[in-house]
């Protein structure tokens, strides 16, 4: 039971990190094509919020071997 509470928990984070990075780079894409010259900054604003919503699932497989193992 506690591998399957782990899979569907690791399942769920993996899907909504693939949600928020999808919106995070389209709306990032959208401020490209409207200001240009903004294409750095906006660049580097996106790829620090990827990072954040990557480190969810990271967090998430950790705790359901956690879970699963102890």
């Amino acid at each position: 039971m506690g591998a399957l509470a782990a899979a569907i928990a690791i399942g769920l984070a993996a899907l909504g990190a693939g949600f928020g990075n999808g919106m995070i780079v389209s709306k990032t894409v959208e401020g490209i094509a409207r200001q240009p010259e903004l294409k750095g900054s906006l660049q580097g604003t996106m790829f620090v919020g990827v990072a954040l919503v990557e480190a969810i699932p990271i967090i998430a497989a950790v705790i359901a071997f956690m879970a699963i193992f102890m």
